[in-house]
C-alpha cells in the first residue's frame, strides 16, 4: 500500500511539472498597440540554425562558434585542436627517428645514436620502447584530435539550438537565507524559491 502512495505522488509530481515548465520563445507574442493597430511579434525560430553551426564546424573547426556569434570560442577551439595535432606531428617523427635508428642498427650499419667508434649511445632494447611508447603517445594524439573535432561540432550546435530559447532573468533561480528572529542559538538554514511572472 504505502509503495501505490508513492508511485501515486511520483507520477502526480511528474506530470505536474509540466504545468510550470518554460515557455518556448515562439510561442510567445508580444503585442504592440500603435493608435488602432495591433502588432503581433512572434519569437523567431530558425529550425535549421543547429544543423547550420554544425556543418560550419564541420567544414572548419571553430566557425560553428563564429556562426553562432560566440567568437572567443573560436582561438579556444583552435588552440586545442592546433596543439593535439602538433604533439601528433612531433610523436610521428621522433618514431620515425627511432624506427630508423633500429632498423639500421639491426641491419648491422651506424645510426644516429651509435658514436664513430662502435659505441651505442642507446641500447637495442631502449629503441624498441621508445618506439613503442612514441607510437602510443601519437595514436593518442590523434585520437585527441577526432575527439576535440567531434565535440567542437556538437557543443556549435547545441549552443545554436540553446540560443533561441527565452532565458529572462524572472526565470532565474536565486537562493535566500532567511534568519528565524524566534531562535538565536539554533540557526536554521533552508531555501526559499521565488518565481516572478
Amino acid at each position: 500500500m504505502l509503495l501505490k502512495k508513492i508511485i501515486f505522488v511520483l507520477c502526480c509530481t511528474l506530470f505536474s511539472a509540466t504545468f510550470f515548465g518554460q515557455k518556448d520563445s515562439v510561442n510567445v507574442k508580444d503585442v504592440k498597440i500603435k493608435g488602432d493597430i495591433k502588432i503581433e511579434k512572434g519569437g523567431v525560430y530558425d529550425a535549421l540554425a543547429p544543423s547550420k553551426a554544425a556543418f560550419y564546424s564541420a567544414i572548419f573547426p571553430g566557425m560553428g562558434q563564429v556562426y553562432n556569434k560566440k567568437y572567443w570560442k573560436a582561438p579556444i577551439v583552435w588552440g586545442a585542436m592546433g596543439t593535439s595535432i602538433y604533439y601528433y606531428l612531433d610523436n610521428n617523427k621522433e618514431y620515425k627517428r627511432y624506427r630508423t635508428a633500429y632498423k639500421l642498427r639491426k641491419v648491422g650499419l651506424q645510426d644516429e645514436f651509435t658514436q664513430d667508434d662502435g659505441t651505442e649511445v642507446i641500447s637495442l632494447e631502449t629503441l624498441e620502447r621508445a618506439q613503442d611508447q612514441l607510437s602510443e603517445n601519437r595514436d593518442m594524439s590523434l585520437l585527441t584530435t577526432v575527439i576535440l573535432y567531434v565535440l567542437q561540432i556538437v557543443e556549435a550546435s547545441v549552443n545554436a539550438h540553446l540560443l533561441q530559447f527565452n532565458t529572462d532573468d524572472n526565470l532565474s533561480l536565486k537562493p535566500t537565507f532567511i534568519n528565524d528572529p524566534t531562535y538565536f542559538e539554533a540557526p536554521k538554514v533552508g531555501l526559499t524559491i521565488k518565481y516572478n511572472f
